[in-house]
């Protein structure tokens, strides 16, 4: 779902007028507002057609701009069969829906023509059309300046946009502008996002703000109502066309035509003297009609079916290529799953052995030298000093087992030496000199 706080135009079956659309306008979460009135005439009065105006909401006075689409006749290719069927005559041409239309913009006037281009089996359908930089004139006192020349429109430096359909089968659009247009040269860049246009149900607009600062349109009014007009009838007619958009099976009092000729050539022949005569060159195009309306039907059910069957191969390839796409996910996710399961295994076994030769080395070598304690705790006292070395003289490592020195208050300067009572030196003295 896209953000709420984009602007967005939301659009709405009139209720006094089904044919008309009305224009709610939404920005940063607020209450929807009429804003446009794109209106439809009634199949009577736009027979042979297709055509869309946009209007002022308030004021239905004021047009912005309008589409007016006919259709293009082509003639059918027959088989040999219906050719015979029809004793030779040129089949009657059958209306197709042009490639390309016009949005018509007013005040400035200016006609922007979007041309299609068809999709292919790896690439969507697209819609482009062209927008000039700069639509109004300066400011100029000159009187030349202020005269309405037109200027020539391949000098004018345009910018692209596209309108292209986000699948196959989807009806919802993605606009882009895609470049700019000089002299006729096109410089392609980067797609940039403009705009989104959801089909479903009722039709949502939405225009992609944070990058309209990249679009250099001085017409910003004019780039909005060409979006609006552009999607609209590029639904009408492409998307979600319906069965008769030219209303071409319609007369000027909106019923259905039973037989496209006119009622004067019937009625003639019994008014006229000698009716019996006059009846049988009539008979022969009522004969003819017949064939000609059936074999018209059995080509368009011909179309039909054709269409159908290209649709569900189209669908039968996309469903087979996701089942391929599902099994090779399912197979590389067994054969990460597997890979995980025999490191694990693996891993388990090393610890495994490892757990096996530490058992085996404690009980071979016992746990002497395993004690890793502190040496100062209660339960294990420092181990005794080694010895200390013994010198020559007595006096720097006396013996161990020396009898307690006697009480005395020390030698005195003059005094005679206190006795010494401790045993000579275990080592032998030296013999005289």
């Amino acid at each position: 779902m896209l953000d709420e706080n984009l602007p967005t135009y939301r659009f709405k079956s009139s209720s006094e007028n089904p044919l008309n659309n009305i224009l709610y306008f939404t920005h940063n979460g607020s209450d929807p507002t009429p804003e446009y009135l794109i209106k439809r005439p009634a199949p009577s009065e736009a027979n042979g057609q297709y055509a869309l105006g946009i209007f002022d909401s308030q004021n239905t006075s004021v047009i912005y701009a309008e589409v007016d689409v006919k259709p293009d006749w082509v003639a059918p290719t027959l088989s040999a069969a219906e050719i015979r069927a029809q004793n030779g005559n040129p089949p009657p041409k059958t209306p197709i829906i042009p490639d390309n239309f016009a949005v018509s913009l007013y005040n400035p006037d200016q006609a922007i023509p979007v041309k299609q281009q068809p999709g292919s089996w790896g690439k969507t359908g697209a819609w482009e059309f062209e927008l000039p930089e700069r639509s109004f004139k300066l400011p100029s006192a000159s009187q030349i300046d202020q005269e309405d020349r037109p200027s020539l429109a391949e000098l004018v430096p345009k910018v692209v946009f596209r309108w292209k359909r986000d699948g196959r089968l989807s009806k919802d659009m993605t606009c882009y502008m895609t470049g700019r247009n000089v002299g006729g040269k096109k410089s392609k860049e980067p797609d940039i996002t403009v705009a989104f246009f959801r089909a479903k149900h009722d039709s949502t607009l939405t225009i992609y703000e944070p990058n309209m600062a990249r679009v250099e349109i001085e017409d910003r009014r004019g780039l909005e109502i060409a979006l609006l007009m552009s999607a609209e009838t590029i639904k009408d007619l492409y998307l979600n066309p319906s069965q008769d958009p030219f209303h071409l099976q319609t007369s000027s009092n909106g019923r259905r035509r039973q037989n496209s000729r006119p009622a004067a050539s019937s009625s003639a022949g019994p008014t006229m003297a000698g009716a019996l005569n006059n009846n049988r060159p009539s008979s022969p195009p009522r004969a003819q009609a017949s064939p000609q309306q059936s074999s018209n039907q059995a080509q368009r059910e011909a179309e039909v079916e054709a269409e159908t069957r290209r649709l569900q191969a189209m669908v039968a390839e996309e469903e087979r290529k996701r089942l391929e796409r599902e099994a090779q996910e399912e197979d590389e996710r067994k054969r990460i799953q597997k890979m995980l399961e025999t490191e694990e295994q693996e891993r388990r076994k090393r610890d495994a052995e490892v757990e096996q030769e530490t058992e085996r080395l404690r009980r071979e070598y016992g746990m002497a030298g395993q004690d890793f304690q502190s040496p100062t705790s209660p339960g294990h006292p420092s181990p005794p000093l080694p010895p200390r070395p013994q010198f020559a003289s007595g006096a720097l490592n006396p013996p161990n087992n020396l009898p307690q020195r006697p009480n005395s208050v020390g030698p005195t300067p003059y005094g005679a030496p206190q006795p010494n009572f401790a045993p000579p030196p275990s080592q032998a003295q030296p013999g005289p000199q």
